[in-house]
């Protein structure tokens, strides 16, 4: 680990609180104009404080979507068919309803407009207790269905298929629901599964496990190999393994960001996208506290960010830092 580059990081923007317990965020890029783009990350609290706060670029809190039970982890996916129409989603986990929450971004209003078809949105439903509680979720496109899947973690479950994969489905009066698809996923069985993250141009789901590592799968339930664990790497971590971003530009192969939480000054271990991801090629001090939650995007938006941002969760101020990803590329060697 000597010869791993170490970089000091600092944010841009730091957020507005959230009411109780910040937990995850995730980034909503607008179609047309990149600088009113959206943060959103989730309130995790019990109903009625649980919510999700919805945060523009200059980390200004302008709406609080509340009464979820617990929600922990959110995600964002782009043309999802509803009718007629496409929208772009946000999906988060409501922990205690043992449920997903769909949510409609719109474009215009910057607001979310909840559309879960609440009796068909439920998870784990042949679980009981914290085995059906739903903590972590990310979002797979297909790349050729257009189809989109959440994939989906809980407080507890098996040494195999502790994740779940539920096709999301539109049904009646404008609402979407899920469908199961599939079990997947192996786990140590120490501490639990929270973070995941999905790259939707390489087909792949990251995970991690933890106390041990993050584990490497297919996102396609369709893929020959999509029951075998490809990897297992950054098991190295003192502190617990936590959230797992992907940066994915266009001109370049772009890294997988995973966070080793520690108090004041979690770390991030910056791992190629592409081939083995054994050895880091990079470790960010990042000044965020006991981050659990982390989102990245590689599209520019707006002068302050132009070429994209990294969001973390900042957990003794109960809020979001705002790092410009062009801040990192030019300290990368």
């Amino acid at each position: 680990m000597a010869r791993i580059q170490r970089i000091t990081l600092s944010p841009r923007i730091v957020t507005q609180p959230l009411p109780t317990d910040a937990d995850d965020p995730a980034i909503w890029v607008h179609p047309a104009q990149p600088e009113r783009s959206l943060i959103l990350g989730t309130n995790k609290a019990r109903a009625p404080q649980g919510a999700v706060g919805v945060y523009n670029l200059q980390g200004r809190l302008v709406q609080l979507v509340s009464h979820l039970d617990q929600p922990n982890n959110i995600d964002v996916a782009y043309g999802f068919r509803l009718g007629n129409r496409k929208i772009d989603i946000a999906v988060a986990t409501e922990r205690y309803a043992s449920r997903l929450r769909i949510f409609r971004i719109d474009p215009d209003r910057l607001r979310l407009e909840d559309i879960t078809d609440l009796p068909n949105a439920r998870v784990f439903t042949e679980a009981e207790g914290e085995a059906a509680m739903p903590m972590g979720v990310a979002l797979y496109t297909h790349p050729t269905r257009r189809e989109i899947f959440a994939i989906v973690s809980r407080k507890t479950g098996p040494t195999e298929g502790y994740l779940h994969q539920y096709r999301l489905v539109a049904g009646r009066n404008g609402r979407v629901g899920v469908q199961f698809v599939r079990a997947f996923g192996r786990f140590s069985g120490k501490e639990e599964i929270e973070a995941i993250a999905v790259d939707s141009p390489l087909g792949y789901v990251y995970y991690a496990d933890e106390a041990v590592g993050i584990r490497k799968y297919y996102a396609d339930p369709t893929h020959p190999r999509a029951a075998q664990e490809i990897a297992l790497f950054a098991t190295h971590f003192q502190g617990d393994q936590e959230g797992i971003a992907v940066y994915a530009p266009e001109e370049s192969a772009g890294w997988l960001l995973c966070v080793e939480q520690l108090p004041d000054n979690s770390l991030w271990y910056l791992y190629p996208r592409f081939g083995r991801q054994q050895e880091p090629i990079a470790v960010v001090e990042s000044g965020a506290d006991e981050t659990d939650g982390l989102d990245a995007c590689a599209q520019p938006m707006g002068r302050a960010f132009p070429a994209g941002v990294i969001v973390a969760m900042n957990s003794k101020e109960r809020n979001f830092l705002l790092y410009s990803a062009a801040d990192l590329r030019a300290k990368l060697r």
